[in-house]
C-alpha cells in the first residue's frame, strides 16, 4: 500500500512542481508590475508623456448627469422655475448653512448685499430683494452659483450641485421673509417687533446693534 502511494506521488510530483513554479512566477508579476510614476517621461508615446488622456466620451463613475435640469438649472437654455426635488425643512436648513458659509461674505446674512467683502473695496453685489431678482426664476440662482456672473466667480468646485439648489431655495425663503406683506401673516398671529438692540437696515431686515467699546478711564468720551 505504501509503495503504491509513493508511485502515485512520484508520478504527479513533477507536474505539481512545475505548476507551483508557474504560479509563483505569476504572483511575482502581479506584485511587482512595471508602471510609470505620475508625469514621468515615456519613450513609448510620441509626446513623451506616460499619462494619457481618457478615451473621448469617458464618464466618471457616478457622474453621468442624465438629469440635465438638476445640473444646469435650465430648460432649453432658459432658467427653470422649479426645484428638482421637494423643499423640506432639512433642505432649507442645509441651504441656510451653506449660504452663511459661502455667500454671506459678499451678500450679507439677509441677502441685502451688505456683506463684509464689499467694505474692503470689492464691488457690492445687488440685493436679492430688488424687483428683478425677486422675479427671477429659482434656476437663475442655481445657474449663477454654478457659472458665476459679472465679478462673481463660479462656485461649482466649492459647492456640490444639490447644495447649490439648497442655497437657491434658501435665497427664495429669504426673499419671502424680508418682503412678506402683513396679509401673509396667518389670522390671530402677530409679528413681533425687533428688540431695541436691533437696528433696521432696510427691506424689513434687521441686524444686531453693536455698542461702541467703553472708553478707558481718563480717555475722552
Amino acid at each position: 500500500m505504501h509503495s503504491r502511494a509513493a508511485r502515485k506521488l512520484r508520478k504527479f510530483l513533477p507536474p505539481l512542481l512545475v505548476l507551483i513554479a508557474i504560479t509563483a512566477g505569476c504572483r511575482i508579476d502581479m506584485h511587482i508590475q512595471p508602471y510609470y510614476r505620475p508625469f514621468a517621461k515615456s519613450d513609448f508615446f510620441a509626446d513623451d508623456r506616460s499619462a494619457r488622456m481618457p478615451v473621448e466620451g469617458t464618464v466618471a463613475r457616478g457622474d453621468l448627469r442624465e438629469d440635465t435640469y438638476f445640473y444646469t438649472g435650465k430648460v432649453n437654455g432658459t432658467p427653470g422655475d422649479y426645484m428638482p426635488f421637494p423643499v423640506t425643512a432639512e433642505v432649507l436648513e442645509r441651504g441656510r448653512e451653506r449660504f452663511n458659509i459661502t455667500c454671506t461674505p459678499c451678500h450679507g446674512r439677509v441677502g441685502d448685499g451688505n456683506g463684509f467683502i464689499p467694505t474692503r473695496g470689492f464691488r457690492q453685489p445687488p440685493s436679492f430683494h430688488i424687483d428683478r431678482l425677486r422675479k427671477a426664476p429659482i434656476g437663475y440662482f442655481f445657474d449663477v452659483d454654478t457659472n458665476g456672473y459679472g465679478v462673481m466667480p463660479d462656485y461649482a468646485a466649492q459647492v456640490a450641485p444639490r447644495d447649490r439648489w439648497c442655497i437657491a431655495a434658501y435665497i427664495r425663503a429669504l426673499q419671502l421673509s424680508q418682503n412678506a406683506p402683513a396679509s401673509d401673516v396667518p389670522a390671530g398671529q402677530k409679528v413681533p417687533s425687533p428688540p431695541p438692540q436691533f437696528r433696521d437696515i432696510g427691506n424689513g431686515a434687521t441686524l444686531p446693534e453693536i455698542a461702541p467699546p467703553a472708553a478707558a478711564e481718563g480717555e475722552p468720551k
